[in-house]
């Protein structure tokens, strides 16, 4: 099964290059390219396009506003955003993921590291450059923008599993990962983490992140799970 990429980048010459690239790989195509945020999110709904690779600085609509009207328009739920950027400070990384982004990388990665991440992105796990260390998104989503945090979806309705989980997702553990601490099968840590996403209304697992940090399920900079009770 082809993964069809829209590539968002003010830059033509990055946007050749990238093209070059993805188009190499056999189970990967570049259907649309997008010159501003406004034309990516507008091609998004129109190029049928599984993962969007996004710049974060674009005219018109930049990448974090464009990922926003991605990320929240229902006809787009199954499109996936990986923003690729040269800025990979700690408040973008935050704000990207708070927008909806599914991964963050920045521009300094390998070709074959990209390939494998979009792939990664597409198949809807997170994915988070070395520089957005779990504890720096710990610090970040602890102190959000002012929201009413009776909007963010009710940890009530996970199980004690499911909450344990959701946590351990939060702390950048795979389905195995959480499996070998679990004592547990892998099918068994991923059927938990689907179930919790469902609860949740989480599109991929950088959502359930956000959530977990945000809902104060986990302490910010060390993953744990807050008291509770």
């Amino acid at each position: 099964m082809t993964i069809r990429v829209l590539l968002a980048d003010d830059q033509a010459l990055l946007r050749g290059t990238f093209r070059l690239l993805i188009d190499s790989a056999p189970d990967l195509e570049v259907v649309a390219e997008a010159g501003t945020g406004r034309e990516a999110v507008d091609l998004a709904r129109s190029a049928r396009a599984d993962l969007v690779l996004m710049d974060i600085r674009m005219p018109e609509l930049d990448g974090l506003a464009a990922t926003r009207l991605i990320t929240e328009d229902d006809d787009l739920a199954g499109v996936k955003v990986l923003v690729l950027t040269t800025f990979e400070s700690d408040e973008y990384v935050a704000e990207a993921l708070r927008a909806g982004a599914s991964g963050f990388l920045g521009k300094g990665i390998n070709p074959e590291e990209l390939l494998e991440a979009i792939r990664v992105v597409a198949a809807g796990d997170a994915l988070l450059s070395p520089a957005a260390t779990k504890a720096l998104i710990g610090r970040f989503l602890s102190q959000p923008a002012p929201r009413d945090r009776s909007a963010l979806p009710r940890l009530d309705v996970l199980t004690a599993r499911e909450q344990e989980v959701v946590a351990l997702v939060a702390a950048g553990l795979s389905n195995d990962d959480i499996a070998e601490r679990l004592f547990v099968t892998p099918l068994t840590a991923k059927t938990h983490v689907n179930r919790a996403m469902a609860k949740l209304g989480a599109r991929d697992r950088a959502q359930v992140v956000v959530i977990a940090y945000e809902s104060g399920l986990v302490r910010p900079g060390n993953g744990r799970q807050a008291e509770t009770g």
